[in-house]
């Protein structure tokens, strides 16, 4: 029995049947629509597209091409515009056809998503020096200043971390000089603005001050930047800040309240999970969560130009189940120009030096 022929053209007669239902409006009159670019199309930044519809010959006067709302071109006739992306940001594209007829217009939409040209350099290690760390730190956020980092240390006795803390802590030995217990709420990510710590909570939409010398908390802060508090740096004009989407927000470094968004991708699309970063030698580096990367970010375009795999950094002896967590912490010395990482309740902290190539 062979049912291919048959089968083949009554599939055909029900996607002709689709189209033509879908092409039509509540009145019955055909839809216009774009025939190009089509929805979700990935293009590389600066590389034209082609705008078109299918608006039929003679039964409109013109039709004026939009992109995300800028104009793009307009055309009399059935003929396509060219347009080149360049410029653009990266991310998703909004493309709108406005096809005039008399008194009368109708609007279509669809979309692209422009992503950078070339594909991020990947970065080998050395690890150049070796500090011990306290393995109690489940940490969110790392900072180095004058000798000293600065840790945050996340947790609730409910998850099983023991309470949340903020902690100075001595390079070279790991000892603990001073902590603060924050018992009533999930620490994440902090940053060092002047003589002024910042800290984030994880879901509670708070954010706190603290006096960098003493660790005395001076003031609160209502966070709604993100879906939720991760990460925090200082640029030196603005604290970055991220909430586990590709997305790193830029915050008034006095008010600590959203002014603009920075959306991070690679040339396969949006890159998520950043978490812990630090700003280092005019680039954005952040961790990538539950994984072993670090990726190095273009703070202008969103663009990752970099990727660091730090697979083995720990050596697996010195993993314990259930406690030893994921690669977190970054931290730079400005002055001695020394990258240090770590990760949660690893028992060593590393000085490592990039290379280029694996």
């Amino acid at each position: 029995m062979h049912f291919g022929k048959p089968v083949n053209k009554i599939l055909f007669l029900l996607t002709v049947l689709i189209v033509a239902i879908t092409s039509c409006d509540k009145d019955g009159k055909r839809g216009i629509y774009f025939l190009s670019p089509v929805e979700g199309e990935r293009v590389v930044s600066g590389a034209s597209i082609t705008l078109k519809t299918d608006a039929e010959a003679g039964k409109f006067d013109s039709i004026k091409y939009l992109v995300d709302g800028e104009p793009a071109g307009i055309r009399t006739d059935t003929q396509s515009v060219k347009y080149a992306t360049s410029g653009l940001p990266f991310g998703g594209r909004l493309l709108t056809a406005i096809i005039y007829s008399g008194a009368d217009s109708t609007e279509v939409t669809t979309n692209i998503q422009v992503l950078p040209a070339k594909a991020p350099v990947n970065y080998s290690y050395k690890v150049v020096n070796v500090y011990p760390h306290d393995t109690t730190s489940f940490i969110e956020g790392l900072e180095y200043h004058d000798g000293i980092l600065y840790e945050s240390d996340g947790g609730t006795i409910e998850a099983g971390l023991g309470i949340s803390s903020l902690r100075k802590v001595d390079l070279k030995t790991g000892k603990v000089l001073k902590s603060v217990d924050i018992e009533k709420y999930f620490a994440e990510g902090l940053t060092v603005v002047g003589n002024k710590i910042i800290q984030l909570t994880y879901r509670e939409g708070l954010g706190f001050v603290y006096d960098k010398a003493t660790l005395a908390k001076i003031a609160e802060f209502p966070y709604s930047a993100g879906r939720e508090g991760w990460g925090l740096a200082f640029n030196g004009t603005h604290i970055l800040n991220t909430d586990g989407t590709n997305n790193i927000y830029f915050l008034n470094k006095k008010t600590y309240q959203k002014e603009s968004t920075l959306e991070v991708y690679d040339n396969n699309g949006p890159v998520t999970q950043l978490n812990e970063i630090e700003f280092i030698d005019g680039k954005i580096y952040a961790n990538i969560w539950q994984k072993d990367d670090i990726v190095i970010i273009d703070p202008k375009s969103g663009a990752v130009e970099g990727t660091i795999n730090l697979k083995g950094l720990l050596p697996p002896s010195e993993y314990v189940e259930g406690i030893t967590d994921v690669l977190n912490g970054i931290a730079w010395d400005e002055n001695g120009k020394r990258l240090f990482v770590t990760g949660k309740k690893w028992s060593k902290l590393f000085e490592i030096k990039i290379n280029k190539g694996n």
